[in-house]
Formats: C-alpha cells, sequence, structure tokens
C-alpha cells in the first residue's frame, strides 16, 4: 500500500473513531444532565413534598451525586479519546498535505534556526515559510528541532551518514510509531529549553540532598503541623504554637538565598516536562536492529527507574512546587516549609539524575530527527539514499536525474550533474535568460547535498558524492544598518568560501550571478581570478550568469570547467521555459523581450 493510500485509509478510521466518541460524549453530556434534573427531583421531594414533611429522605440524593462524579471522570476520558482521534486525523491530513503539495504553511518553520550569516541556510531555504525544515520536521521536542536543524547545517561525516540511513531505513515503515509521537502530549510542542534545562541538571549543587538541614527541615515541619493541631483541638495553647512558628521562620531564612536558587533555577529550566516523559518512555518500549538506533536504545538503560519515570518524579515535584501558589494551600505550605523540603527533594533529584539529562535530551532529539527523516523517506519511496564516497581522489558530485525537493514532483525538471572525481569538470559555468532555471539548478545541487550528508533521500534517480561543506551566494543582499553593499556583502561572502578550502572537507560553491554590482571588465577579471583561486584549493562547484563575457572563465579553465545554458523560448508575446540544462554558452538573452512583455516600451 502506497503512502498515500495507508494515510488515506487511516485517516477515514480516525475521522470515523472520533465520530463515534463524539456521540458517546454527548451521550454523557445528555446523561449529566439528565441526573442534574433528577437530583433537583429528588431534592424537591425531600424538602417540600408532602405539605413541607417530605416524602423522600435526603440520603436519596447519594445515588444520583455519586453517578455523577462517575459521569464527570468518564466524560473526561471520552473527551480526551475524541480529541486524540482527532488529533491523529489531522495528523494523516498533514501527511497528506505534504503529498499533495500543500504544506507550505502549516508547519514548524523553524525560523529561530535562520542566521542570515550562514554560508547557505538562507540561499537554499532551509529555513522558513516552505523550507526544506518545514517539509521535514515533525518533531515534538525542542531537542528534536534543534538536533535536525543542526544536521541541515552542517554534513555528517561518512560513518555517520551511513549509519543514519540505516536507521532511517529502519523507521520508515514505523507508521504507528510516528503516529504515537506525533499524539503525545498536548497539541502544542514542547517549550522546553534543553540548554537550560541540561545545564540547571548538571550545575553544582547548592544545598546537600543529605545534609542535616533536611533532616531539620522535615523536624520542624512535623512539629509546626502537631502544634498547629494541638493548639486547635485546646491540648496546647497558643505560645507553643507561635514558638515554633518562629523557629521554623529563623530556619528557613537562614537558607533562603540557597533555596531561591535552586527553585529559580528549576524554573528556567521549564514546566514543560510532561513531553519529555512521554517520548522517553516510547523510546524506551522499542526494540531496533539497526547499529545508530541501538546505540540510542541502549543509552536509556541504567539502573534504577528508567529516564521516562526520572523526568516524570521531577514534573511531580515540579507540580507540587506550584501547589504553594494556591491561596487556600498556601498557610499550611508555610507551616509545613513547603518550599525549603522541595528544594531540598530537587537536588537529590539533581544529585542521583542530573548528569544523565544532557545524554537523555541528546537521545531524544537524534531519536526524533530520525523519525522526521524516516516520515521523509516513507512518503518519497523513489527518492533513493545516497552513496557517500571516500575524498581519497578529490571531492566529487555525480547526480542523475537531480530534481528540488520543494517542488511539486509532477512538475519537477530534473537534470544530471557530474562535478570532479576525474568524470566531469571541477566547476560548470551556467549561463542563461532570467527566469530560465540557473538559481534553481544551484539550489537543487545545494539541498539534495544538505539531504545526502544530513542522511535523508534525495530527489535524484542516483547520487554519490564526497563529504562536501557547502558555499553558496544565492541571497546577498546589502545592509542599511551596518553600511554595507551588495557588492561589498557578496565579496565578503566569497572571502568566506574561499576560507572553506582551508580545512576539510572540501568545498562545494554555488556562486550566482557572480559579482554582479561591478563593471563587465573588473567582473571578468575578478570572478576567474576568484573561480581559478578555488579549483587551485581543490573545491567544486558551479557559477551562473547572464554575462556572456563570464562564460569565457570556462575556455581558459579548461578542461577543468565547463560550460552549459538553459533555452528560452517566446511564443505570441508569452515567454516559456524548459528549464533543460544543455551543454555550451546561451546564445541569446531574454530581458528586453520581457520587458516588452510586462508593457514597458521601448
Amino acid at each position: 500500500m502506497s503512502a498515500r493510500e495507508e494515510y488515506q485509509r487511516r485517516l477515514g478510521e480516525r475521522r470515523e473513531a472520533a465520530a463515534q466518541w463524539g456521540h458517546r460524549e454527548l451521550l454523557v453530556s445528555n446523561g449529566r444532565l439528565a441526573l442534574v434534573v433528577i437530583a433537583a427531583a429528588i431534592g424537591w421531594m425531600a424538602w417540600f413534598g408532602g405539605g413541607g414533611r417530605g416524602l423522600l429522605s435526603p440520603w436519596w440524593l447519594a445515588a444520583p451525586g455519586v453517578v455523577f462524579l462517575a459521569l464527570v471522570v468518564v466524560h473526561e476520558r471520552v473527551i480526551r479519546a475524541r480529541r486524540r482521534c482527532e488529533r491523529a486525523a489531522a495528523f494523516y491530513e498533514r501527511g497528506l498535505a505534504r503529498l499533495d503539495h500543500r504544506w507550505a504553511g502549516q508547519g514548524e518553520t523553524g525560523e529561530r534556526f535562520l542566521d542570515e550569516d550562514h554560508l547557505f541556510a538562507a540561499d537554499l531555504d532551509l529555513f522558513g515559510r516552505g523550507s526544506l525544515f518545514e517539509l521535514l520536521c515533525t518533531a515534538r521536542t525542542r531537542s528534536g528541532e534543534e538536533t535536525l536543524a543542526a544536521w541541515l547545517r552542517a554534513p555528517a561525516s561518512p560513518e555517520q551518514v551511513r549509519g543514519r540511513q540505516q536507521a532511517v531505513d529502519e523507521l520508515r515503515h514505523r507508521l504507528d510509531l510516528r503516529e504515537d509521537l506525533a499524539l503525545l502530549g498536548d497539541e502544542l510542542r514542547a517549550g522546553a529549553e534543553p540548554a537550560a534545562l541540561a545545564a540547571w541538571a548538571t550545575a553544582p549543587p547548592v544545598l546537600s540532598a543529605t545534609s542535616v538541614h533536611r533532616v531539620y527541615a522535615a523536624v520542624l515541619a512535623g512539629a509546626g503541623v502537631a502544634a498547629a493541631v494541638t493548639w486547635m483541638i485546646d491540648l496546647t495553647g497558643l505560645t507553643l504554637f507561635l514558638a515554633v512558628i518562629v523557629i521554623e521562620a529563623s530556619f528557613a531564612l537562614s537558607l533562603r538565598a540557597r533555596v531561591l536558587r535552586v527553585l529559580a533555577g528549576v524554573d528556567r529550566a521549564d514546566h514543560d516536562l510532561a513531553l519529555l516523559s512521554q517520548v522517553l518512555e516510547r523510546l524506551e518500549r522499542e526494540r531496533f536492529s539497526s547499529p545508530c538506533l541501538v546505540r540510542l536504545r541502549a543509552g536509556l538503560d541504567i539502573a534504577g527507574l528508567p529516564p521516562s519515570r526520572r523526568i516524570a518524579r521531577l514534573r511531580r515535584l515540579m507540580e507540587l512546587l506550584d501547589a504553594r501558589r494556591n491561596q487556600l494551600f498556601a498557610p499550611f505550605a508555610y507551616l509545613m516549609l513547603w518550599g525549603t523540603q522541595i528544594a531540598f527533594a530537587l537536588e537529590s533529584w539533581r544529585a542521583l539524575s542530573g548528569p544523565a539529562i544532557p545524554g537523555w535530551l541528546a537521545s531524544v532529539g537524534e531519536f526524533e530527527a530520525l523519525c522526521a527523516l524516516a516520515g521523509y523517506a516513507y512518503e518519497n519511496p523513489d527518492d533513493p539514499f545516497p552513496e557517500v564516497a571516500a575524498a581519497e581522489s578529490g571531492p566529487l558530485l555525480h547526480g542523475e536525474g537531480l530534481g528540488h525537493p520543494l517542488l511539486d514532483v509532477a512538475r519537477c525538471v530534473r537534470n544530471d550533474v557530474r562535478l570532479g572525481g576525474g568524470a566531469g569538470p571541477s566547476v560548470i559555468v551556467v549561463s542563461g535568460s532570467n527566469m530560465s532555471g540557473k538559481s534553481t539548478l544551484l539550489r537543487t545541487i545545494g539541498v539534495n547535498t544538505v539531504l545526502a550528508l544530513a542522511g535523508a533521500p534525495v530527489r535524484a534517480r542516483k547520487l554519490t558524492l564526497t563529504p562536501l561543506a557547502i558555499g553558496a551566494t544565492l541571497r546577498i543582499q546589502d545592509s542599511l544598518q551596518t553600511g554595507k553593499s551588495r557588492f561589498y556583502a557578496e565579496i565578503t561572502r566569497l572571502r568566506r568560501v574561499v576560507d572553506l578550502t582551508k580545512s576539510p572537507p572540501s568545498p562545494l560553491f554555488l556562486l550566482d550571478e557572480m559579482l554582479n554590482g561591478t563593471n563587465s571588465h573588473d567582473r571578468r577579471i575578478g570572478a576567474e581570478a576568484v573561480v581559478r583561486g578555488l579549483l587551485q584549493r581543490g573545491a567544486i562547484g558551479l557559477v551562473t550568469t547572464h554575462d556572456l563575457a563570464l562564460s569565457q572563465i570556462a575556455e581558459s579553465l579548461a578542461p577543468r570547467a565547463a560550460n552549459v545554458h538553459f533555452e528560452d523560448h517566446l511564443d505570441d508575446g508569452r515567454m516559456s521555459f524548459d528549464y533543460i540544462m544543455r551543454p555550451g554558452i546561451m546564445t541569446k538573452s531574454n530581458a528586453l523581450a520581457l520587458m516588452r512583455a510586462v508593457g514597458l516600451e521601448l
């Protein structure tokens, strides 16, 4: 069964189940209403029937009251079941939207990961609305989102890529697992900040979990409760009670600064730990065979309580801490030194489990990132895993039928590209008129390289590449705030691309309309010098231009360089493109034709 057929089948089942639970919810609601009417009738007969003497005992109200309370519990469970089915249906609706190419703007865009100074993130649409991150990301925790973003922004080693490919292939058909993860917690993604939680968990202790002060706190809390009770039943006087209160206040004041540091730290760590606990629990129940997943799962096998239970215990402590904010409970919390005792309990938890928190968060993040790539692999079964080769004979990128993964498969035009490795040029100069597909080709190569070196399938018939560090200049802009022109911003970026050659892996440069902000003479000389320097340092890449003068670069650098071009066609005043890459230099421009097509008089 294809992904579409499976999604449609499950969507129908989840919608039907949601409708059934909705019908049960209506029945329970009506039952509660009926019990209210019955209770009102019994109350009237108990107090006003029979001329005021009462026809029934008030104890008859106990039966509808008990049943009503039971229905309240049942009603809550029915509502949760209905909502779970509705969220499951929404999960498959989003899957179908991705298959129908209607996904843009419906998912997590990852805009907080977008760094304009990054060498290719903005150029290749990795983050933002309609981005690669939005297409891929199904993570529920911030750890998962951060891990996936990190994988997209930096290439992995060949060993890591192969390990992730095996894990993604194993997870590809575990649709039940991905559905379960999507339904954990509430409807929102977790707001937990992994860095804040890890920093709090591994910070030096503020209070000693085994300190005698903890014993004093427990004894004083018990004495305070005992003094309050004995005073209320007149066994002791008010003086004893007040004396205990003064002693408790003095003790609490002596530890106040350290207690506040502990409580403030856990507040910053986050209160939204339920989802993290549930993800860990789901991961603990799985069994895997691929080495990457086996390693992740083994990292959770520790002595004592499993990580999910430990995180759940931390969450319960934080809920108990929040109870002191209840106005009715606040006096009792003060009497029992509630905040101080919870602070000691938190320190005890941190001493036992804190050092393992960074590892748990990393495991959850990596697991969710792998599940995100697995979902993409499941929905795109024709996209193969690339072969990541060793760079012993130099960098290479050989792709057959390369297409852009953010475009609809039905209208995605594919091209073959061979760079490096002795079987192709080290640089390809791409000429073509405006809108002919030059920039899209660069993005196609760049995005597929990102996917390949993250461990995901690629939009191609076949792709072989070595580890590559991408450097791109597709979205260079001037800056009024920093006083930088577009030309200055571009040559600054070019300097950083050249710097990539100082350390492995070899660079893959994607230079769009290179040095467009200067005159043709300087542009020709500067562009050739930069490209020649990159080739001498072992880089491979592509340069686009609609300036025929720059096409001569390939001739001067042959056989390490080659020219290709895209064509356009003007029919009845309308410009059309086939987006097919052809060998050789472009021989015409469409700029004047396009100007006339939009109504400009020339």
